[in-house]
């Protein structure tokens, strides 16, 4: 009996890794040391002066169950790369590698390879290196034709440069920074509320909406790197909130210190119809559509209000549309975090 005969097909993982390597080489850096293949990867952290590592991990959820539907395996991996590029952005980070795990039943080495695409995409996009990963063939614990994907981020930032929320102010402006769509967020809910109450498919055309419903689902998960980064070097960035789970709501207040609160105001942009959609397939209360969604609010900065003007013509520049969507305000004992006007 061989390996082959339990289900995993070792050729087969070969001509996965070897796509992998082609790809990942594409995104390498100057301080990366290894080539993929070795038991584990090294890079040289040079240039720096007091460096603070900054990292993060995470997967892409449920909205790879739209990939599985549609069979597009493209863009999750850039999806994964972006949300966990975002989550070290806010804190002041440059990413420098990254590290992913792709696990299925059965392996198929062009299924990987689009997965993997994806990922050295957005590595090449953010300016990091996938440096390594690992590619699981786990017969028996996933269904045929499905996946997980999983990654690992490491970043730096100078110890002076870090964002802890220890500088935002009462008086400052929240500006908001619009979203592509839903993110890698909802979409258990999106997929139950479109496919089982509306019983609409991946190739439905929905009149709201320009476009099939997989073409809106799988809208790339964006990275907010150049903006944050060029507003840090501007000075004008104070804190920075992803809107990622929890939506504006439990998100925001990661940046704020316990003594001050947000105050959105819901008039300042449109809520995408996407999101509207989903609100009325499924009467969703308004305190749960808040905290499932981003509605459109993919990144939240808060900069000083003397420098708003500056701010926005920082953004201007490239090309980024902004949203003055609130303030920061003192906090009144046991009121909310955030609070919508």
């Amino acid at each position: 009996m061989r390996y082959q005969d339990a289900g995993v097909n070792i050729d087969e993982a070969e001509r996965a890794v070897s796509s992998i390597r082609r790809l990942a080489r594409q995104t390498f850096t100057r301080g990366v040391l290894t080539d993929i293949g070795s038991f584990g990867a090294c890079y040289s952290l040079a240039g720096w002066k007091r460096p603070v590592l900054i990292s993060s991990a995470d997967g892409v959820g449920t909205k790879i169950k739209v990939a599985f539907m549609t069979g597009r395996h493209a863009t999750v991996g850039e999806d994964l790369v972006n949300h966990c590029v975002n989550d070290i952005a806010v804190q002041g980070a440059q990413p420098l590698f990254f590290l992913d795990y792709f696990a299925t039943g059965k392996l198929e080495a062009g299924v990987a390879a689009q997965v993997v695409a994806g990922l050295a995409r957005g590595c090449r996009n953010n300016g990091c290196a996938l440096i390594g990963g690992e590619t699981a063939e786990m017969p028996g614990l996933y269904a045929p034709g499905e996946y997980d994907l999983a990654g690992f981020i490491v970043g730096a930032a100078e110890r002076r440069a870090l964002l802890t929320g220890k500088r935002v102010r009462a008086g400052d402006v929240l500006l908001g920074l619009p979203s592509t769509g839903l993110h890698t967020n909802g979409y258990s809910l999106a997929r139950k509320l479109l496919f089982d109450v509306a019983g609409y498919t991946p190739e439905t055309v929905v009149s709201e909406l320009s476009g099939t419903l997989s073409d809106a689902l799988l809208q790339v998960h964006r990275s907010y790197l150049k903006p944050i980064r060029a507003l840090a070097d501007a000075g004008l960035l104070r804190g920075a909130a992803h809107i990622t789970g929890g939506g504006i709501t439990d998100n925001t207040p990661r940046m704020l210190a316990d003594g001050l609160a947000a105050e959105i105001n819901t008039d300042a942009w449109t809520i995408p119809p996407i999101f509207e959609l989903l609100r009325r397939l499924g009467n969703l209360p308004e305190d749960d559509y808040r905290r499932t969604f981003n509605l459109g609010i993919g990144m939240i900065l808060a900069v000083p209000r003397s420098g708003i003007k500056r701010a926005e013509t920082v953004l201007r520049k490239l090309d980024e549309p902004s949203l003055v969507i609130g303030r920061v305000v003192e906090r009144k004992r046991r009121a909310p975090r955030v609070v919508y006007r």
